[in-house]
């Protein structure tokens, strides 16, 4: 896009006379603008309700690893091989 400098419409535009000078003593009379701040705010018994359910759940699910073992051993449980790649390819972690 190309601006005309010497285009009527160009004189219609605001100049900037530069820097305003403000008198010395208004400066410490000027409102010093406030911060803003969060605070964050728990519910402790809750938080310590989860902790504490957290803490207390197994690493390992046991019962889950044993229905899938048992599951493995009497050939009900399938590996699809399709699926398994898909999966795979489809994976943010591959």
């Amino acid at each position: 896009m190309k601006i005309e400098v010497n285009s009527p419409t160009i004189s219609l535009l605001p100049v900037d006379q530069g820097a305003k000078k403000v008198p010395a003593g208004s400066l410490a009379d000027a409102q010093i603008p406030t911060q803003d701040h969060t605070t964050f705010q728990t519910d402790t018994q809750s938080v310590k309700a989860l902790t504490t359910q957290a803490l207390n759940t197994p690493e390992v699910r046991q019962d889950k690893v044993d229905a899938l073992s048992q599951a493995v051993k009497s050939g009900a449980y399938k590996v699809d091989s399709m699926e398994t790649s898909t999966a795979l390819i489809n994976s943010k972690e591959v």
